[in-house]
This record gives C-alpha cells, structure tokens and sequence, in this order.
C-alpha cells in the first residue's frame, strides 16, 4: 500500500510553499495537479514520476472529482507515492475534504499539508491586511458561487451584518450578486472593495472601488478569473502599505533602463 500526500501548492509564488509540501512533492511517485499550481513546483519532482493533469476552468472540468478519487485510490493501491497538489489549501475550496473522504472509505493512507491559502496571501501583496486593531477583528473565507435557496440569503445576510472582511472566492463572474446582496442586506454602498487578479504573481493587478462604483471599475479594467475579491474597511490600508505591484514596477523601470 502506498500514501496520498493532499498537499496545498500556496497562492502562485512557488517561494511561498512550505518545506513539508516540497518534500512530498520530490518523494511523490505520481502527482496530480490543478491549473493554478505554478508549473515551476513541478521541476522539484523526481525523475520518472507520473505528472497528471487535472485542472479545471469556469464550466468546464478537465477531469470530474470523481475520476480524480479514482486515481488517487488507484495509485495508491498499487503502492506509490501520490500528491495531490491543489493551489492554496487543499481544505480551503479545494475540494481536499472530499478526497480525504474518499481515501478513508477504501482505507488509503493519507496525510494533509496545508497551503497558504490565496484569501490570506493575495490581499497581503496587494497590501491588504485581512484583520486590523482598528479596523478588523473577523474574516470569513466565503465561496462567490451563487445558490438560489433561503439559507443563500441567510447566509448574505450574516456576512454583511456580522464580519468585518470578506475574502471571496471564485466570485467575479456573480460580483453583481454578491454586490446587490450585501447591500440589500445593511452593508454600506460606500464600503471598500479590491480584486486582486493573479495574486503573489509577477502579473498581480490590483483595482478598488467601493461597492456602489466596483462593478464600473471591475467592467472597465476587464478584470477576470483567478481573481480574491476582498470587502471591508481594511482594503483603505491599501493605500499606505502596498508593497508588492509596486516592486514589479521597479523592476520593470530597471529591466527597461538596462
């Protein structure tokens, strides 16, 4: 019997994996890989490992949750080494929860190592401390997926009431929802909101607005997918503490000095 290793890749900076995920990565036998792992974390795998391809896009799967839970149980099974490398945190809308389920129902051995989740990370590069003394002291990591039942907009209702920072997921496709929600349910028009686009990256973008003037921005700099949509007072930190676009400008500046 081999081992399944669900291991978290970070949000895009390879330097930002941990050293545990690094070392299962160059023992792994197999790894199965989503779309936004950065490649570079796949030139730490040893020579002769089995590199898969398991990426999904908006409304398209590349390959169904079921047949990767085959693989990993399948592998496994026959004695390897397998990571399952996911972006971020395998446990943090990685669906890692649900192949950790898996691998116990056919009593696989499996160990999790968690990622630096992008929630966290992209807002910290774009400048964006998710919790603050005077401006923050709750964040909830929420998915943007629209669901139309009563507990979708008791849930909205909750956000906007009770949690100082959103941090969302998968959420600019439906930002006009989860605007017209927040709203309807108490949260001031004038509150602060920043997509980070391709966060901890060298094509980082960041654009803020507020709730009532976002979507115009959002629609005009064309931002899309992979995108964390942070909401609350903290993104004004922005403005005094940016660091990380405004490095890969200098850098930029230099490169076209030289």
């Amino acid at each position: 019997m081999g081992k399944v290793y669900l291991v978290g890749a970070g949000p895009g900076d390879p330097e930002l994996i941990t050293v545990k995920a690094l070392k299962s990565i160059q023992k792994a036998d197999v790894i199965l890989y989503d779309r936004l792992v950065n490649k570079e974390l796949l030139s730490y795998a040893k020579k002769g490992a089995d590199l898969i391809y398991c990426g999904k896009l908006p409304n398209y799967h590349t390959m169904k949750q079921d047949t990767i839970n085959h693989f990993l149980v399948r592998y496994a099974s026959s004695g390897k080494v397998v990571v399952r490398l996911k972006g971020g945190d395998p446990f943090v809308f990685g669906r890692g929860g649900e192949e950790a389920e898996a691998l116990a129902k056919k009593g696989i051995p499996f160990e999790v190592v968690p990622g630096i989740t992008s929630g966290i990370a992209a807002a910290a590069y774009a400048g964006i401390p998710v919790t603050h003394r005077d401006a923050s002291s709750s964040v909830a990591f929420v998915t943007g997926h629209k669901q139309n039942n009563q507990q979708e907009d008791e849930k909205w209702e909750s956000l906007s009431k009770g949690i100082d920072t959103l941090a969302i997921y998968m959420g600019v496709s439906n930002l006009p929802y989860i605007r017209e929600k927040l709203i309807q349910h108490g949260k001031s028009r004038d509150t602060p909101v920043a997509l980070v686009h391709w966060g901890t990256t060298e094509v980082q973008k960041t654009v803020t607005g507020t709730l009532d003037t976002i979507i115009d921005i959002v629609n005009e700099e064309k931002v899309e997918n992979p995108s964390m949509i942070i909401i609350g007072e903290v993104v004004r930190y922005r403005d005094k503490i940016q660091w990380f676009e405004e490095s890969l400008d200098k850098k930029s500046f230099m490169s076209e000095a030289l």
